[in-house]
């Protein structure tokens, strides 16, 4: 950590040229000597990708970032919070500490906080901007989390973890055996050290697979943020033996759309299938990555169109944890009788059809916009059929 960043000139350079292309200010050349034009270069770029992720940071003076690495990899702080609301106690220990966002935030409901980071750059940098946030209850510890919770030996009410999904040559591994640390090796120490442990892990991860290699899972939430699923949280409870639960949320400007079912639902549940009725229903991706097909079927009281379409219809309109529309019309997959709707610009979606969305465009003439949604999927007869809706 390079402290000449923080100086004034310097700082007003970097808040002047968020947004002026990298290549014209290395053409120009950077006007301070006495520091590596590189490293002003880097903090313009971390910060300008700071705006909406991290708007805490992004808005507040001397805040000094990593690389643009660390910011891609960092939790969001809209996820944060949402982590932060899952915990509560005295005292918490963050083993893979990173850039500190999620430690922030468990800061605000957790009394004790020990944030642990192996790279002694990152850890000075998170130091210090805890120190500029005013954040007086982050103890930041330049170490290995797994060493330093040994070395520590006490019990704290709980341990998160982020594990690294890089390998050494910085590609990116999905399955938890290829992350590190390896959290199905150290479960055990962890729950020896906490009663709750907090593992998130890519989006990608199979989630019948991981479950299988985690010991007392009690919770997975499945964390979307504007229809992105971005994270996957698995509270792990000591000696917990009931069934696992499975909350899934997208988190949107409008507040949460939250679906919950338990694991073993989903085979058990008996879908309802029918013909499109008047309202149509969108499941978000949390929904989508949980499987909860069958689950949202029975739960909600709602029909599917065909059993790999996971598209869904009532009468009476419902409330619905994704997109809601009515069904103006539902006509055969035809170019001749779609050619008699007049349509020329809608928005299309496909579920269970052959076409992409391209062809579809293509092969129709249709543009995108406007305020018409097409849904080409596939009924219960196996026919290809087009949904013409208004967005509700």
């Amino acid at each position: 950590m390079n402290k000449d960043i923080l100086d004034t000139d310097i700082q007003l350079f970097i808040n002047n040229n968020l947004y002026t292309d990298v290549s014209d200010l290395i053409l120009k050349g950077i006007p301070f000597n006495h520091i590596d034009s590189k490293l002003i270069i880097e903090q313009i770029e971390a910060k300008k990708r700071s705006v909406k992720k991290l708007p805490t940071w992004f808005n507040s003076e001397n805040i000094y970032y990593p690389n643009k690495l660390n910011i891609e990899q960092t939790s969001s702080e809209i996820t944060a919070k949402y982590k932060a609301d899952l915990v509560s106690g005295n005292s918490l220990i963050d083993l893979t500490g990173g850039f500190g966002v999620d430690t922030y935030y468990f800061s605000k409901q957790i009394s004790t906080v020990i944030h642990c980071e192996i790279n002694s750059g990152l850890s000075e940098i998170v130091k210090h901007n805890y120190k500029t946030l005013n954040v007086p209850n982050i103890e930041c510890l330049n170490e290995n989390g797994i060493d330093a919770l040994k070395r520590i030996d006490e019990t704290f009410d709980w341990i998160y973890i982020d594990p690294s999904r890089r390998d050494d040559a910085k590609k990116k591994v999905f399955l938890l055996s290829d992350c590190e640390p390896n959290v199905k090796t150290f479960q055990g120490l962890f729950l020896k050290y906490a009663k709750n442990v907090m593992i998130k892990t890519s989006p990608l991860l199979d989630i019948k697979a991981t479950k299988n290699d985690l010991k007392y899972v009690n919770e997975l939430h499945i964390v979307a943020v504007n229809n992105e699923v971005k994270e996957l949280l698995w509270i792990l409870e000591r000696n917990y033996k009931s069934e696992l639960k499975i909350k899934t949320t997208n988190l949107v400007k409008s507040g949460q759309q939250v679906f919950e079912f338990n694991f073993e639902e989903e085979s058990t549940a008996i879908a309802k299938y029918s013909a499109p009725m008047v309202f149509l229903y969108e499941p978000n991706s949390a929904i989508l990555k949980a499987g909860a097909f069958n689950a949202v079927s029975a739960l909600l009281n709602i029909t599917k169109l065909h059993k790999h379409s996971h598209l869904y219809t009532s009468d009476a309109l419902v409330e619905f944890p994704g997109r809601r529309f009515k069904i103006e019309k539902a006509i055969p997959f035809n170019k001749k009788i779609f050619a008699k709707e007049k349509i020329s610009k809608a928005n299309v979606t496909t579920r269970n059809f052959p076409l992409s969305v391209g062809d579809i465009r293509k092969k129709l003439k249709i543009k995108d916009g406007g305020n018409i949604y097409l849904f080409f999927t596939t009924n219960l007869s196996d026919e290809k059929i087009i949904l013409i809706c208004s967005k509700i």
